[in-house]
């Protein structure tokens, strides 16, 4: 294997001007060709971390995590070394469980982390959430002495792609150095892609059930969990996620009962591969990290739409003054 170029890109760590001073928190791109161009990017930044004594996280995608691997020896077993197409298959889960967990373990310290939550075989329903995350770092760790460098590959990402990180990020880096996003604006991203969701199968063609619950009907609520247990074991989903989809039909109507306008209505359907369940309320989400936030242990209401995250394989959603769509989707698992 080639090793990675002597010196690596530049990734300098410090504080980001912004319009009231200057933040700690750093979030370069960095824009790679091929495995040299990813090892000399990547493999430097570790080992400055490391010599800092600045604790070190890794989540990529596979391949890119092996390339890693191999490329930092002995020094690999210093670095939390996380796959990303599992840590991360949700992008609503990467904050709370992969970021915000290992910064949260380290607060004594500069943390360093490596996160590649794009890469070209995300799907086009994924992307939007996908490039959401990426823009809400930003919110996540304001104040935070954090640096968190994002790998993306120009040579097989699209145009769209790469321009979203560039409002993402407010720093970018290739082979030509590091330079500051002319088009940093992470809240464009955020409202951008918060559009109407992707039409479902047609009813006849996809098993759809459509239920509603409102305040006090336990029965309606009782209904929604049989059914959406019937849905997801005929999707051929395993007995756990089976469960999961229970739990999380729940959580989200319940929220939806509380915050939504005391009624919540349910569509539940398979799709090739898995199962999606809708929620819909007159609600208006105005938080935008809402479900991405670590709960404390302390505390007793607010973790319905964290857990939600955390046990599905994707979490879409839209909000607005009209009310809130949230759909979640669950994929079938080899058994």
């Amino acid at each position: 294997m080639r090793q990675p170029r002597e010196r690596g890109y530049p990734v300098t760590v410090k504080a980001t001007k912004t319009a009231t001073g200057t933040d700690p928190f750093v979030h370069p791109a960095l824009f790679y060709r091929g495995p040299d161009d990813y090892l000399a990017g990547t493999v430097p930044f570790i080992l400055r971390g490391l010599a800092s004594s600045e604790p070190v996280a890794v989540s990529v995608p596979g391949p890119n995590l092996e390339l890693l691997r191999a490329a930092l020896g002995p020094d690999a077993e210093r670095v939390l070394l996380l796959d990303m197409t599992k840590e991360g298959r949700n992008p609503g889960r990467i904050i709370p469980g992969v970021l915000r967990a290992f910064a949260d373990n380290h607060t004594t310290r500069r943390v360093r982390i490596i996160g590649e939550p794009i890469w070209a075989e995300r799907s086009e329903l994924e992307y939007p959430a996908c490039a959401q995350h990426e823009a809400l770092i930003n919110h996540a760790f304001t104040g935070r002495e954090v640096t968190i460098l994002c790998p993306y590959d120009v040579t097989r990402l699209d145009a769209r792609a790469l321009s979203d990180a560039e409002a993402t990020h407010p720093v970018l880096i290739d082979s030509t150095g590091e330079r500051a996003s002319t088009g940093y604006d992470p809240d464009r991203i955020i409202t951008g892609y918060n559009t109407p969701l992707p039409e479902p199968l047609p009813i006849e063609s996809a098993g759809y059930d459509i239920i509603d619950v409102v305040t006090g009907e336990a029965a309606s609520l009782a209904q929604a969990r049989a059914v959406a247990r019937e849905q997801a074991r005929r999707a051929g989903l395993t007995d756990d996620q089976v469960a999961d989809v229970q739990l999380v039909v729940a959580e989200l109507l319940a929220n939806s009962v509380d915050h939504g306008g005391g009624r919540g209505r349910l569509s539940i359907w398979s799709e090739a591969g898995g199962l999606v369940c809708e929620v819909h309320d007159t609600g208006h989400l105005t938080d935008p990290l809402a479900g991405r936030r670590p709960a404390s242990p302390e505390q007793r209401r607010g973790r319905g739409l964290l857990l939600v995250n955390h046990l599905a394989d994707l979490v879409r959603v839209h909000t607005g003054p009209q009310g809130t769509t949230i759909r979640v989707c669950f994929t079938t698992k080899r058994h």
